[in-house]
Protein backbone atom coordinates (compact mmCIF):
# COMPACT_ATOMS: atom_id res chain seq x y z
CA UNK A 1 0.00 0.00 0.00
CA UNK A 2 1.00 3.19 -0.98
CA UNK A 3 1.87 6.26 1.71
CA UNK A 4 -1.46 7.59 0.26
CA UNK A 5 -3.69 4.92 0.42
CA UNK A 6 -2.85 4.75 4.10
CA UNK A 7 -3.42 8.19 4.33
CA UNK A 8 -6.79 7.34 2.83
CA UNK A 9 -7.39 4.39 4.98
CA UNK A 10 -6.74 6.78 8.25
CA UNK A 11 -8.77 9.39 7.08
CA UNK A 12 -11.48 7.21 6.44
CA UNK A 13 -11.47 5.42 9.42
CA UNK A 14 -11.75 8.69 11.45
CA UNK A 15 -14.60 10.01 9.61
CA UNK A 16 -18.38 10.52 10.89
CA UNK A 17 -19.82 7.28 9.30
CA UNK A 18 -16.30 5.30 7.96
CA UNK A 19 -17.40 3.10 4.98
CA UNK A 20 -16.87 -0.22 5.65
CA UNK A 21 -16.49 -1.68 2.32
CA UNK A 22 -14.28 1.00 1.12
CA UNK A 23 -11.91 0.46 4.58
CA UNK A 24 -11.98 -3.11 3.71
CA UNK A 25 -10.46 -2.38 0.07
CA UNK A 26 -7.72 0.02 1.35
CA UNK A 27 -6.80 -3.19 3.82
CA UNK A 28 -6.68 -5.89 0.83
CA UNK A 29 -3.95 -3.26 -0.91
CA UNK A 30 -1.92 -3.91 1.78
CA UNK A 31 -1.68 -7.53 0.16
CA UNK A 32 -2.52 -6.66 -3.39
CA UNK A 33 -0.58 -4.36 -5.35
CA UNK A 34 -3.02 -5.02 -8.31
CA UNK A 35 -5.62 -3.42 -6.31
CA UNK A 36 -5.40 -0.07 -7.62
CA UNK A 37 -8.53 2.39 -7.51
CA UNK A 38 -10.43 0.78 -10.58
CA UNK A 39 -10.15 -2.24 -9.55
CA UNK A 40 -11.41 -1.24 -5.95
CA UNK A 41 -14.00 0.79 -7.72
CA UNK A 42 -15.50 -2.30 -9.45
CA UNK A 43 -15.65 -4.33 -6.65
CA UNK A 44 -17.89 -1.29 -5.19
CA UNK A 45 -20.00 -2.03 -8.24
CA UNK A 46 -20.30 -5.54 -7.84
CA UNK A 47 -21.61 -5.04 -4.74
CA UNK A 48 -23.56 -2.49 -6.21
CA UNK A 49 -24.68 -5.28 -8.75
CA UNK A 50 -25.62 -7.70 -5.86
CA UNK A 51 -27.75 -5.88 -4.14
CA UNK A 52 -29.67 -4.93 -7.61
CA UNK A 53 -30.66 -8.61 -7.52
CA UNK A 54 -32.97 -8.78 -4.44
CA UNK A 55 -36.66 -8.05 -4.70
CA UNK A 56 -38.23 -5.13 -4.15
CA UNK A 57 -40.49 -4.19 -1.19
CA UNK A 58 -39.29 -6.54 1.13
CA UNK A 59 -40.61 -5.54 4.95
CA UNK A 60 -39.63 -7.22 8.16
CA UNK A 61 -36.25 -9.22 9.70
CA UNK A 62 -37.16 -12.46 8.27
CA UNK A 63 -38.04 -11.90 4.85
CA UNK A 64 -34.63 -9.55 4.59
CA UNK A 65 -32.80 -12.87 5.77
CA UNK A 66 -34.27 -15.18 3.48
CA UNK A 67 -34.07 -13.29 0.34
CA UNK A 68 -30.27 -12.67 1.10
CA UNK A 69 -29.63 -15.90 2.05
CA UNK A 70 -31.96 -17.55 -1.43
CA UNK A 71 -29.80 -14.96 -3.31
CA UNK A 72 -25.65 -15.09 -1.78
CA UNK A 73 -26.08 -18.28 -0.02
CA UNK A 74 -28.27 -20.19 -2.36
CA UNK A 75 -27.99 -18.65 -5.93
CA UNK A 76 -24.61 -17.64 -6.39
CA UNK A 77 -22.79 -20.19 -3.49
CA UNK A 78 -21.25 -17.47 -1.12
CA UNK A 79 -20.05 -19.51 1.94
CA UNK A 80 -17.09 -20.60 3.81
CA UNK A 81 -15.23 -24.15 4.29
CA UNK A 82 -12.76 -25.30 7.38
CA UNK A 83 -9.46 -24.22 4.17
CA UNK A 84 -10.69 -21.04 3.98
CA UNK A 85 -8.73 -20.06 7.24
CA UNK A 86 -5.50 -21.08 5.77
CA UNK A 87 -5.51 -18.45 2.94
CA UNK A 88 -4.80 -14.96 3.43
CA UNK A 89 -7.14 -13.95 0.47
CA UNK A 90 -10.52 -15.02 2.65
CA UNK A 91 -9.39 -11.77 4.61
CA UNK A 92 -9.60 -9.64 1.69
CA UNK A 93 -13.03 -8.38 0.30
CA UNK A 94 -12.20 -8.73 -3.29
CA UNK A 95 -11.03 -11.69 -3.58
CA UNK A 96 -13.92 -12.52 -1.28
CA UNK A 97 -16.45 -11.45 -3.94
CA UNK A 98 -13.89 -12.96 -6.68
CA UNK A 99 -13.97 -16.58 -5.20
CA UNK A 100 -17.21 -16.56 -3.38
CA UNK A 101 -15.40 -18.24 -0.30
CA UNK A 102 -13.88 -16.70 2.95
CA UNK A 103 -13.85 -15.95 6.80
CA UNK A 104 -16.74 -15.71 8.53
CA UNK A 105 -16.42 -11.85 8.91
CA UNK A 106 -15.86 -10.96 5.43
CA UNK A 107 -18.63 -13.29 3.90
CA UNK A 108 -20.79 -10.60 6.31
CA UNK A 109 -19.17 -7.89 5.35
CA UNK A 110 -20.78 -9.04 2.00
CA UNK A 111 -23.41 -9.60 3.07
CA UNK A 112 -24.20 -6.69 5.02
CA UNK A 113 -22.77 -4.66 2.16
CA UNK A 114 -25.55 -5.97 -0.24
CA UNK A 115 -28.28 -5.93 2.56
CA UNK A 116 -27.45 -2.43 3.13
CA UNK A 117 -27.12 -0.75 -0.46
CA UNK A 118 -30.85 -2.73 -1.00
CA UNK A 119 -31.87 -1.33 2.19
CA UNK A 120 -32.30 -3.75 4.47
CA UNK A 121 -32.37 -2.88 8.50
CA UNK A 122 -28.66 -5.19 8.66
CA UNK A 123 -26.05 -5.86 11.10
CA UNK A 124 -23.18 -7.70 11.81
CA UNK A 125 -22.56 -9.34 15.25
CA UNK A 126 -19.78 -10.68 16.88
CA UNK A 127 -20.01 -14.27 18.30
CA UNK A 128 -17.03 -16.05 20.15
CA UNK A 129 -14.99 -17.06 17.80
CA UNK A 130 -17.23 -16.33 15.11
CA UNK A 131 -19.31 -13.58 13.07
CA UNK A 132 -22.52 -13.68 11.94
CA UNK A 133 -25.03 -11.38 10.74
CA UNK A 134 -29.10 -9.72 12.03
CA UNK A 135 -31.72 -8.36 10.41
CA UNK A 136 -34.33 -6.19 11.65
CA UNK A 137 -34.28 -5.04 15.23
CA UNK A 138 -31.70 -6.94 17.42
CA UNK A 139 -34.14 -7.53 19.85
CA UNK A 140 -36.03 -9.83 17.19
CA UNK A 141 -32.91 -12.36 17.05
CA UNK A 142 -33.25 -13.10 12.81
CA UNK A 143 -29.44 -14.25 12.43
CA UNK A 144 -27.61 -16.24 9.75
CA UNK A 145 -24.51 -17.52 9.41
CA UNK A 146 -22.89 -16.54 5.77
CA UNK A 147 -20.12 -18.61 6.30
CA UNK A 148 -22.57 -21.74 6.23
CA UNK A 149 -24.28 -20.10 3.42
CA UNK A 150 -26.80 -17.98 5.14
CA UNK A 151 -28.02 -20.58 7.59
CA UNK A 152 -30.37 -19.02 10.40
CA UNK A 153 -29.77 -19.27 13.82
CA UNK A 154 -32.84 -18.07 15.45
CA UNK A 155 -32.26 -18.50 19.15
CA UNK A 156 -28.97 -20.60 18.50
CA UNK A 157 -26.06 -21.44 18.59
CA UNK A 158 -25.80 -21.85 22.45
CA UNK A 159 -23.36 -18.60 22.73
CA UNK A 160 -27.06 -16.81 21.48
CA UNK A 161 -29.30 -19.49 23.46
CA UNK A 162 -27.57 -18.14 26.90
CA UNK A 163 -28.18 -14.83 25.82
CA UNK A 164 -24.71 -13.61 23.99
CA UNK A 165 -24.41 -9.67 23.25
CA UNK A 166 -27.13 -8.80 20.22
CA UNK A 167 -25.63 -5.21 20.35
CA UNK A 168 -24.65 -4.54 16.33
CA UNK A 169 -20.42 -4.38 15.50
CA UNK A 170 -19.16 -0.96 15.09
CA UNK A 171 -17.79 -0.78 11.28
CA UNK A 172 -14.17 -0.12 13.17
CA UNK A 173 -14.56 -2.97 15.17
CA UNK A 174 -15.28 -5.36 12.39
CA UNK A 175 -12.32 -3.81 10.71
CA UNK A 176 -10.07 -4.40 14.01
CA UNK A 177 -11.04 -8.22 14.05
CA UNK A 178 -10.52 -8.32 10.52
CA UNK A 179 -7.29 -6.85 11.31
CA UNK A 180 -6.44 -9.42 14.02
CA UNK A 181 -7.80 -12.07 11.78
CA UNK A 182 -4.52 -11.53 9.37
CA UNK A 183 -2.43 -10.93 12.22
CA UNK A 184 -3.07 -14.15 13.71
CA UNK A 185 -3.10 -16.06 10.28
CA UNK A 186 0.45 -14.38 10.20
CA UNK A 187 1.91 -15.24 13.71
CA UNK A 188 1.87 -18.77 12.33
CA UNK A 189 3.84 -18.36 9.71
CA UNK A 190 7.38 -16.87 10.47
CA UNK A 191 7.97 -15.89 6.52
CA UNK A 192 4.65 -13.74 6.59
CA UNK A 193 6.35 -10.86 8.66
CA UNK A 194 5.74 -8.38 6.44
CA UNK A 195 1.93 -9.52 6.51
CA UNK A 196 1.94 -9.01 10.08
CA UNK A 197 3.70 -5.56 9.83
CA UNK A 198 1.37 -4.12 7.78
CA UNK A 199 -1.73 -5.52 10.14
CA UNK A 200 -0.38 -3.85 12.85
CA UNK A 201 -0.05 -0.59 10.99
CA UNK A 202 -3.32 -0.49 9.80
CA UNK A 203 -4.43 -1.20 13.35
CA UNK A 204 -2.44 1.75 14.86
CA UNK A 205 -4.19 3.97 12.55
CA UNK A 206 -7.59 3.64 13.71
CA UNK A 207 -8.60 5.94 16.10
CA UNK A 208 -8.45 3.61 18.79
CA UNK A 209 -5.92 0.63 19.60
CA UNK A 210 -4.35 -1.36 22.57
CA UNK A 211 -1.06 0.48 23.37
CA UNK A 212 0.59 -3.14 23.56
CA UNK A 213 0.39 -2.85 19.23
CA UNK A 214 3.26 -0.66 19.80
CA UNK A 215 5.35 -3.51 21.52
CA UNK A 216 4.45 -5.69 18.83
CA UNK A 217 5.61 -3.62 15.91
CA UNK A 218 8.67 -3.43 17.84
CA UNK A 219 9.03 -7.05 18.40
CA UNK A 220 8.19 -7.18 14.41
CA UNK A 221 10.90 -5.17 13.31
CA UNK A 222 13.32 -6.82 15.21
CA UNK A 223 12.34 -10.57 13.76
CA UNK A 224 12.79 -8.93 10.70
CA UNK A 225 16.46 -7.74 11.08
CA UNK A 226 15.90 -3.77 11.51
CA UNK A 227 17.52 -3.60 14.83
CA UNK A 228 17.63 0.09 15.33
CA UNK A 229 13.96 0.71 14.37
CA UNK A 230 12.80 -1.87 16.57
CA UNK A 231 15.26 -1.14 19.20
CA UNK A 232 14.31 2.24 19.04
CA UNK A 233 10.51 1.65 19.38
CA UNK A 234 10.89 -0.88 21.97
CA UNK A 235 12.51 2.14 24.07
CA UNK A 236 9.70 4.47 23.15
CA UNK A 237 7.19 2.12 24.70
CA UNK A 238 9.21 1.34 27.78
CA UNK A 239 8.79 5.15 28.55
CA UNK A 240 4.85 4.64 27.92
CA UNK A 241 5.54 1.95 30.25
CA UNK A 242 7.28 2.69 33.01
CA UNK A 243 4.30 5.15 34.60
CA UNK A 244 2.25 1.91 35.42
CA UNK A 245 4.87 -1.42 35.63
CA UNK A 246 8.36 0.17 36.61
CA UNK A 247 9.70 -3.59 36.35
CA UNK A 248 8.02 -4.20 32.80
CA UNK A 249 9.68 -0.83 31.29
CA UNK A 250 13.01 -2.17 32.73
CA UNK A 251 12.55 -5.76 30.82
CA UNK A 252 11.62 -3.91 27.69
CA UNK A 253 14.74 -1.96 28.00
CA UNK A 254 16.65 -4.56 27.96
CA UNK A 255 15.53 -6.14 24.49
CA UNK A 256 16.20 -3.19 23.16
CA UNK A 257 19.35 -3.33 24.26
CA UNK A 258 20.03 -6.63 22.84
CA UNK A 259 18.64 -5.94 19.58
CA UNK A 260 21.10 -2.83 19.35
CA UNK A 261 23.71 -5.48 20.45
CA UNK A 262 22.55 -7.87 17.47
CA UNK A 263 24.42 -5.44 15.44
CA UNK A 264 27.60 -6.12 16.53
Amino acid sequence: MTSAWREEFAREARSERPDLAQLCLLLAAEADPDLDERAMDRAQIELDRLAGMLPYGLRGGKAWASAVAELLGGRLGFHGTPADYDRLSSSLLHEVLRRRRGLPILLSVVWMEVARRAGAPVYGLGLPGHFVVGFGDPEEGVVADPFAGGASLGAGPAELAAGAPREPARTLDIVQRILNNIRAWAATRPEQSAVALWAVDLSLLLPSHAASLRYERARLLVERGEFLAGASELDAYAKVVEAVDADAALRIHREAASARALLN
